[in-house]
């Protein structure tokens, strides 16, 4: 290759919370020497141009932005997140000839400057890009954006149906009780109930979609050359070995946000973002306008929706804890209506509540006003939380925010479960206990040791173990 520089293709899976970290680790890759090729889908390429504007995605020289269909239609483009079983269903049957055609065209691009491919990194849940690779005798690597553990879980699906615990026999075991069962048998998991398993094992139906393609990706990673997790070892390390006794190289390269903060020193690739949402920075400002600790920071992330009884349940259970919140509320997040609560509600509210549409969370949890989140449990919230030391209240949705839940409840001491029948009282007993209350400061005591190791791992383990994945395998075929 003489001096072209090493060649990634980046795709993540078209969500929010995918893009994010995946985005981190091309910054990475870029900050490593590597030409940089990172692929949206056509349907978000054109949310992510009406939400950072038209040069949001000119990129850099070295740092080029592409997209491919995911199948779906492109009609109707709004600020809705769209569905996750029928985008995986399209994306799983449509994409990999787009993909192919895409490897292609930038492989005939060398006279204008841009090297071969040399690599694939794709999103765990974006593994026909395997097949790719393969036909082109590429090095892939599958980058599960989930935790460890969530990632664990649905490597375990096939041994839950093979024990009898799934499918279940009809929906009333998912009300009676059944779900508390506790699973034996499964390391590093001792004493998880059915309900802690990613939430596609709640079905009737042994050939349901989303389970059989969790099953099917978490089975592909075998394929890849190496197996990447936005999580750290002092956290996660006895899954991780888990992980390591029957998958490829598997390596923990978190927290993303923290490597990136130590090691991507260009202010051009520092200021690339890719928000589907138009980000609301007037939050900061009303933050720093708080007393330390002050603050309940209340998000459900980029999918979560639930009904208008819930909302109001939570408003109020917020308005009567008398704690100031900062509330970050999507246009979409309630299910087929707009989400509306009550004048009376914004009235009580008024002097210590603020609501905004999106927001830069990473900046809003390490502010010093912010003294608890509530919060869906996805990956990246729970592991910036972590890292900003904020313990949390946990309201899972789906897939294995519930296991992240549960982790945070029951491993590392930093949550409380919010029942998904949310009541106002509860609520307001949580962000009470949350806030002043002495398990709360216990809480906050455990979240900012685990802080303090979050911190040390960029230095450490995950330095060295994005090292070794750049000089193992994405560079492996230059070296021979």
């Amino acid at each position: 290759m003489g001096e072209a520089k090493p060649h990634a293709v980046c795709i993540p899976f078209p969500k929010q919370g995918h893009i994010n970290p995946m985005l981190k680790l091309a910054k990475l890759l870029y900050s490593n020497g590597f030409h940089i090729t990172f692929v949206n889908t056509d349907y978000n390429h054109r949310r992510l141009l009406q939400s950072c504007g038209p040069a949001s995605l000119d990129g850099l020289p070295s740092f080029r932005f592409e997209s491919i269909p995911d199948g779906l239609p492109l009609s109707g483009i709004t600020d809705a997140t769209r569905d996750v079983p029928s985008l995986c269903e399209s994306i799983s049957t449509t994409c990999l000839p787009h993909f192919k055609k895409l490897i292609e065209k930038l492989n005939d691009a060398g006279s204008s400057g841009v090297p071969p491919v040399s690599c694939i990194v794709a999103d765990g849940v974006m593994s026909f890009t395997v097949d790719a690779a393969a036909e082109l005798s590429l090095p892939e690597v599958l980058f599960w954006t989930t935790s460890a553990c969530g990632f664990y879980a649905y490597t375990q699906y096939e041994k839950i149906i093979q024990m009898g615990y799934a499918p279940l026999k009809d929906t009333s075991y998912l009300t009676n009780g059944y779900l508390d069962s506790v699973i034996e048998g499964i390391p590093a998991m001792e004493g998880i109930r059915l309900r802690d398993f990613p939430s596609f094992i709640r079905t009737t139906n042994l050939d349901d979609f989303m389970l059989q393609f969790m099953i099917s990706e978490a089975k592909r990673a075998q394929r890849a050359s190496a197996i990447l997790l936005n999580t750290f070892e002092a956290l996660e390390s006895h899954v991780l070995d888990q992980l390591s006794t029957f998958l490829p190289p598997t390596y923990g390269i978190g927290p993303l946000h923290l490597l990136e903060h130590e090691l991507v020193n260009d202010p051009m690739v520092d200021q690339l973002g890719l928000s589907l949402w138009r980000e609301d920075p007037e939050c900061l400002d009303w933050l720093d306008a708080q007393a330390p600790s002050s603050v309940v920071y209340v998000n459900f992330g980029s999918v979560a929706v639930m009904t208008p009884d819930q909302l109001t349940e939570f408003g109020w259970g917020l308005a009567n804890s008398n704690h100031a919140f900062l509330w970050i509320i999507r246009p979409d997040i309630v299910s087929g209506d707009t989400a509306v609560l009550p004048p009376e509600f914004l009235e009580a509210t008024k002097e210590r509540g603020l609501m905004a549409s999106w927001c830069p969370q990473e900046k809003v949890l390490s502010h010093p006003a912010v003294g608890g989140f509530l919060t869906h449990s996805g990956w990246n919230s729970t592991l910036e939380s972590i890292c900003s030391g904020v313990p949390m209240i946990c309201w899972p949705f789906f897939a294995e925010q519930q296991t992240n839940c549960w982790y945070c409840c029951t491993q590392w001491g930093i949550g409380m479960e919010i029942d998904n029948n949310v009541k106002r009282d509860e609520v307001q007993s949580l962000v009470r206990t949350l806030m002043v209350g002495e398990k709360g400061k216990a809480m906050k005591k455990r979240a900012m040791e685990w802080r303090n190791l979050a911190r040390e791992s960029p230095k450490k383990s995950s330095y060295q173990n994005l090292r070794k994945l750049i000089d193992q395998v994405l560079l492996a075929s230059e070296k021979v």
